[in-house]
């Protein structure tokens, strides 16, 4: 094998000289809710940021100073600091400046997450600031900073060994709910030592297609989506290993989002293939991840492949009854213009949609586009919590 991919600990903190934490403020009951990402040395950097026209403003703060190296992130959860208007970019720009007081950054930014239409609290951020130990290496601390309503932190890294030498990258991710990405999702903060060529922008932006632009929970675009790529390029570099690293970052922290959607009680794989091109697999897949009847039949076990079928057909995709085929892992209820549904193959489809996670196949039967769009299930759980999201 060209390369070697090892799992570590360490998520964001694996890289040296990267530093990570998060603190109580007080915006939660008692619990972190205002963290770090802190260099000794600056970062190139590339982002991709929510197609929601409303922007967060954390995203404008970034877009306006064209940052492209900095060496300091800081982070909030509660606040997404959206919809505030050029106030928020100058509470941003406020509390940049008291962080310069503390310690040595260069462009730094900031990211935030939680509800919308309300003004930071800057001196409980302040305070925050104040309790940083800078040099604290707790990546895990940070993943919980960032949490609203996930029901665990999501972190990974991996150091990564080949012919060309070695690298580590590692990532930290939030998202339960608001999650149908469109661009990115959630925040996502990836760090690596690898000694990235021009190309970075170009493999986050091929990588997300199928990891975080591949998944959703409920179908809504936040504010505030972003995942950030960061790098001290002190490290060695292979493309094809970066590449498929970054792919195993980002795909098990897209596939962490998906299980911990809010009120979620199975993830599942939707694969669609014989589609007319990638493009119309997509749309078709996706669609299926969104479709409120398709999640409720998902929490009610219900082998219902009617629903699946229609919407696949409500999609806008080239397909056909007779080439249409439908299967939950190796059991075929529709097949090419036959109904396979008897008593006996439903109880074993309902069986297999007991489980945590599975995959629906759905196979158009036209040509050779093929896409995998990860979804869960839609429970009373999730709209109590939403019903709740405020108070």
């Amino acid at each position: 094998m060209k390369f070697r991919i090892t799992p570590v600990n360490g998520g964001v903190c694996v890289v040296d000289g990267i530093f990570a934490s998060g603190v109580k403020a007080g915006f939660k009951k008692d619990d972190f809710d205002v963290g770090f990402i802190r260099s000794e040395k600056e970062m190139d950097i590339v982002y991709l940021f929510t197609t929601n026209r409303f922007q967060a403003a954390p995203i404008k703060y970034v877009k306006r100073k064209n940052i492209k190296k900095t060496n300091f992130i800081l982070a909030n959860s509660k606040n997404a600091n959206a919809l505030t208007g050029e106030e928020g970019i100058k509470d941003i720009e406020e509390l940049m400046e008291y962080l310069k007081e503390k310690v040595e950054v260069k462009n730094p930014l900031m990211s935030s997450t939680g509800v919308i239409g309300v003004r930071l609290d800057k001196e409980k951020i302040k305070k925050a600031i104040d309790k940083f130990n800078f040099s604290e290496k707790n990546s895990y601390a940070f993943s919980r900073a960032i949490m609203t309503t996930d029901s665990f932190p999501k972190e990974v890294a991996f150091e990564v060994e080949g012919e060309f030498g070695k690298f580590k990258i590692g990532g930290v991710a939030k998202g339960a709910g608001m999650i149908n990405p469109a661009m990115a999702t959630m925040l996502c903060f990836i760090t690596t030592d690898a000694d990235i060529k021009d190309d970075m922008r170009e493999i986050l932006k091929e990588i997300n297609e199928i990891t975080f632009n591949a998944i959703s929970v409920d179908g809504d675009t936040s504010t505030n989506d972003s995942v950030f790529l960061m790098t001290t390029r002190e490290g060695d570099y292979d493309k094809e290993a970066f590449r498929e690293a970054l792919y195993q970052v980002m795909l098990k922290l897209a596939l962490d989002i998906v299980r911990d959607g809010e009120g979620a009680t199975k993830s599942v794989a939707f694969v669609v293939s014989g589609a007319k091109n990638k493009e119309e697999a997509k749309k078709a897949a996706k669609a299926l991840t969104n479709s409120l009847l398709v999640k409720t039949a998902l929490f009610g076990e219900d082998p219902n492949w009617g629903r699946f079928a229609s919407t696949v057909g409500a999609s806008g995709v080239e397909c056909y009854e007779d080439k249409l085929k439908i299967a939950i892992e190796n059991v075929v209820l529709y097949d090419r213009g036959k109904i396979l549904m008897t008593k006996e193959v439903e109880k074993k489809a309902h069986e297999i949609m007991k489980r945590d996670s599975f995959k629906i196949y759905i196979d158009l039967g036209i040509g050779e586009g093929s896409f995998t769009a990860y979804g869960c299930d839609l429970s009373y759980e999730y709209v109590k919590i939403n019903a709740e999201y405020r108070t």
